[in-house]
């Protein structure tokens, strides 16, 4: 019985010296860390933006509608933000549809993007990046003949919007020159 005691004594030591010497050396790695060169809100927003307005332009894609959301990059509304950006759009006939997300895919590579990670839940889709962003293209399974295009941003926003009233903001009309 003292051996049960002694041992459950020392899971109990060791494991609240695992919990104090985490907290006092967390670490959050890259993502959210300060970053060097910060980005203001309208630059922050430009990023994502610019990133899908070239999607429209190389998919020529049509029947859009597109949002803006500043996201938090830690599991808290805390800084860094990041942009983000989800664009629905449609399509194209079910003959040319098979393809369309890898050729668009492959016109993104000859633009500068490069293939990231496979999209696991979006089979069939896509993953770009370019300069720190990164863009997931993918059919739409709830709603056949639409397709989903989300962006991230780099977290690089410090600006404190905890007490923004924050949503989604509709960026369908930026996307067209």
């Amino acid at each position: 019985m003292l051996l049960l005691a002694a041992t459950l004594l020392m899971c109990l030591t060791l494991a609240t010296a695992f919990v104090v010497l985490h907290r006092q050396h967390a670490h959050h790695g890259a993502a959210v860390e300060p970053p060097a060169h910060p980005l203001n809100d309208d630059e922050t927003m430009e990023q994502v933006v610019s990133a899908a307005r070239q999607f429209v332009e190389a998919g020529r894609l049509e029947t859009i509608h597109a949002t803006y959301l500043l996201m938090s990059c830690r599991t808290e509304d805390e800084p860094p933000y990041q942009g983000t950006v989800y664009l629905d759009f449609a399509l194209p006939p079910v003959a040319t549809a098979p393809d369309y997300l890898s050729n668009l895919a492959r016109t993104m590579a000859k633009r500068g993007w490069k293939p990231g990670l496979d999209p696991n839940q979006h089979p069939g889709g896509e993953i770009m990046v370019n300069n720190g962003v990164t863009a997931l293209i993918y059919r739409n399974a709830d709603i056949p003949g639409r397709g989903v295009l989300q962006i991230y941003g780099e977290c690089r926003n410090v600006t404190d919007h905890r007490l923004d009233a924050t949503g989604f903001v509709d960026i369908g009309d930026r996307l067209h020159r």
